[in-house]
């Protein structure tokens, strides 16, 4: 997901999406420990995707989880 699209989301957009993309992460990493993740590199993807839909969020006022 590019920054662009994530910054035309709106704030409550914004949690929405952190908390589907952690759950999405959180799911990978399971999938990893048993084994079942062939595509490993999705991870890191995840991973910079949650920080970015944070960074954005905490720029237009969002503040914690």
């Amino acid at each position: 997901m590019k920054a662009r699209e994530i910054r035309e989301l709106s704030l409550e957009e914004l949690t929405v999406k952190s908390r589907e993309l952690r759950g999405d992460l959180f799911n990978a990493h399971v999938k990893r420990s048993t084994g079942q993740l062939e595509n490993t590199a999705k991870l890191e993807t995840l991973r910079r995707d949650v920080a970015r839909v944070e960074t954005i969020r905490r720029e237009k006022g969002g503040g914690q989880s």
